[in-house]
């Protein structure tokens, strides 16, 4: 039996504030006044001030000395790095997946996750898509068992999950496009190929990134 704690109070803050951000409700470069939010969710402030601290290491906020916290901006220097690095993560637990499946019980998660997204893709469900996309990643986790790799794609995946929102709301970036990807994929894990999953990874990286940045300059 696994022991979770709830989420603190500070967690639960900074996931609001992290889906508004990665929806675009909260505009780049829009400063987040502690006392608004403090009284909006009428919450202390001190849970806010962590909430914020939250937020900062997830990438989604900058905390400036005496201009206090304003969301991050996006531009193409910081989707770049961000693809490039992520791309790498994800080739290292899709190795670790590939190497270490040993029944079709370790592929059932996969297996599952790739219904849901095809649900949701069915029914244009955006949110749901990003959020399943992402789930395939932690079901890779216990593969790869390195809880340095695990904390840092987690602080990573939210500014990532910002930026595939953005592509997907703007049409720029199709969801079929990650069906096909995760089913190519899926295949070359099944077959142990470690070069084709960097084959498959790198290039559906290479064209987010694309996407994003096309998302971006439509404005």
């Amino acid at each position: 039996m696994t022991f979770k704690a709830p989420d603190s109070l500070s967690e639960q803050i900074a996931d609001y504030l992290a889906e508004r951000i990665i929806r675009g409700e909260l505009a780049p470069g829009e400063r987040i006044q502690e006392q608004k939010v403090t009284q909006a969710l009428n919450v202390s402030r001190g849970s806010v001030r962590e909430a914020l601290l939250i937020l900062e290491r997830r990438h989604l906020v900058a905390i400036l000395p005496r201009r206090g916290a304003h969301v991050t901006k996006l531009d193409e220097r910081n989707v770049r790095s961000l693809c490039a690095l992520m791309s790498e993560f994800y080739i290292l637990l899709g190795n670790a997946v590939a190497q270490k499946w040993r029944t079709d019980a370790d592929l059932r998660p996969f297996l599952d996750i790739q219904q849901r997204l095809q649900r949701a893709h069915q029914q244009l469900d955006i949110k749901a898509f990003v959020a399943d996309s992402f789930a395939v990643m932690r079901a890779a986790y216990s593969f790869a068992d390195n809880p340095f790799l695990q904390e840092t794609v987690e602080n990573l995946q939210p500014a990532m999950s910002r930026a595939y929102y953005l592509a997907l709301d703007q049409r720029q970036a199709s969801m079929s496009d990650y069906l096909d990807l995760f089913a190519r994929l899926l295949d070359a894990v099944v077959a142990r190929d470690l070069p084709r999953i960097r084959e498959v990874l790198t290039a559906y990286c290479q064209r987010s990134c694309e996407l994003v940045l096309a998302a971006l300059a439509r404005g």
